[in-house]
């Protein structure tokens, strides 16, 4: 929902939106932890260019509410590509 809003701020239609989270997991203290988040975006929008459809993404990454619980405790990275 972050990055469709994300979109629309920047004046795009999105056509269509593939989000994908990868989690690993690592021991930490001899507990299992989660310690990294990969975000995978890709998409078709109108009106909207290659740099535009990354900004929004971006945007939407920072926004989120769930990549903002995890900020200072999970890596966060994000791959994101007009499809």
């Amino acid at each position: 929902m972050a990055f469709s809003n994300a979109l629309a701020e920047a004046g795009a239609t999105p056509e269509h939106v593939d989000i994908s989270a990868t989690v690993s997991f690592d021991i930490v203290d001899g507990m299992p932890t989660v310690t990294k988040s990969a975000l995978t975006v890709r998409g078709r929008a109108s009106g909207i260019d290659a740099e535009g459809f990354a900004q929004a993404a971006a945007a939407a990454k920072d926004g989120c509410p769930v990549s903002r619980a995890l900020a200072g405790n999970v890596e966060i990275t994000l791959d994101a590509a007009l499809s």
